[in-house]
């Protein structure tokens, strides 16, 4: 066990870490309609260059879990920061169609670099901590993504640049970067072993299912991004700024419950948790969308960010657990995460055409009690997926 000096400093650089890599997404997220103006491309084709970044982050799980396992999750998550300043200011170069795929796969690829490096680097630190932690760091991100979201629309409204803008960004991340360099773990925290003579064991069926209870998770936070203001908008006549109460709502109960969701997973265990958890998101989504008006939007997704917070941390730290301990010397615990990360993460990729296609098929309206679905299937299932932890 590390000295509490050494282990304060670890999860201070971790916490910041979260930060960043919430912040640089956030403040991404922003310039959206801008880069769509700058290259004059339609909804269609900007959906599609989108869909390089997500290609990006799926492709970097992989490789990032085998260097985190061979050299330790803090030097990986230490240079995570680096790499992440290269892909910001890429991106708002905006040189040409062709430029702006290539940078949203880099950017995707470095910003998943540094989110799994980091998780990981969470889940050594709660078992060094003995207790849960993890909520905390995610609550962290999403203070990151609300944040680099407010500045990147002060930025917009300026009418700074793009370019101006990343480059910035990029500026801030390395000065941050540098302070707290020396202050991660040691690789020797959680490296694990890997013999040259060793066969590829076959990953254990249960994260496998955790991935899914996260890509669920995920799906439920993709819908509240993408469609809360379009519903509101569109089929209930919302004012502009009307519009954007659902996902602003969301996001302050996303924080909230992932400030609190240590607290409560470690009174009642995780598998309470994430009953309880997605008993309110399905409930309130449900019960929101039944009142066939603007509030009753509001309402549930303010119901659903309460819920659906704590899903993918609880995933994560409990999957960092089995690798430590009941999958010890079968699997890392960054091939872990990596491996329910990126079965997770997938929602990210599958939800938007999903729900999208359903509403073009039926209504939009409709079309989001597919994630309320989600959340009860979670709720049903969670304490016979997670057990008694």
């Amino acid at each position: 066990m590390l000295e509490n000096d050494g282990y304060r400093k670890a999860r201070n650089a971790t916490l910041i870490a979260f930060l960043l890599n919430g912040f640089s997404v956030g403040t991404f997220i922003s310039r959206i309609p801008d880069f769509k103006n700058i290259l004059n491309i339609s909804n269609s084709l900007l959906g599609t260059s989108l869909f390089c970044a997500s290609v990006g982050v799926l492709a970097a799980l992989r490789p990032t879990s085998k260097l985190a396992a061979k050299y330790g999750s803090g030097p990986i998550t230490k240079y995570g920061s680096f790499i992440l300043i290269l892909g910001v200011p890429l991106v708002g170069l905006l040189l040409s169609l062709q430029w702006f795929w290539l940078s949203l796969f880099i950017f995707g690829f470095v910003s998943s670099i540094h989110d799994l490096s980091m998780n990981s680097h969470a889940s050594a630190l709660e078992h060094l901590a003995k207790k849960r932690v993890m909520s905390k760091f995610h609550a962290m991100w999403s203070l990151g993504g609300l944040s680099g979201g407010a500045i990147g629309g002060v930025f917009a409204n300026l009418g700074i640049s793009p370019r101006i803008h990343a480059f910035t960004i990029g500026i801030i991340i390395l000065i941050i970067s540098l302070i707290t360099k020396d202050w991660f773990l040691p690789g020797s925290a959680d490296r694990h072993e890997v013999f040259r003579d060793q066969k590829p064991n076959k990953r254990p069926r249960k994260l496998i299912i955790l991935g899914l209870f996260g890509l669920g998770g995920a799906i439920c936070e993709g819908a509240a991004s993408d469609w809360g203001g379009v519903l509101a908008r569109e089929t209930f006549h919302a004012s502009p700024f009307v519009a954007t109460l659902p996902y602003i709502l969301f996001s302050v109960m996303m924080v909230s419950g992932r400030l609190s969701g240590d607290w409560f997973a470690n009174k009642f265990g995780i598998a309470k948790l994430l009953t309880w958890s997605g008993a309110l998101a399905g409930g309130g989504l449900i019960l929101g969308l039944s009142a066939g008006n603007v509030y009753g939007v509001i309402i549930g997704w303010i119901l659903l960010g309460a819920g659906v917070a704590t899903v993918i941390p609880m995933i994560i730290s409990v999957c960092g657990e089995l690798a430590n301990n009941e999958f010890s010397g079968q699997i890392s615990a960054a091939e872990s995460v990596a491996l329910v990360t990126g079965v997770a993460y997938f929602g990210f990729v599958l939800g938007p055409p999903l729900l999208g296609f359903v509403a073009d098929q039926l209504t939009l309206r409709i079309a989001m009690f597919i994630p309320a679905i989600l959340a009860l299937i979670i709720s049903l299932t969670a304490k016979r997926v997670v057990g008694t932890k």
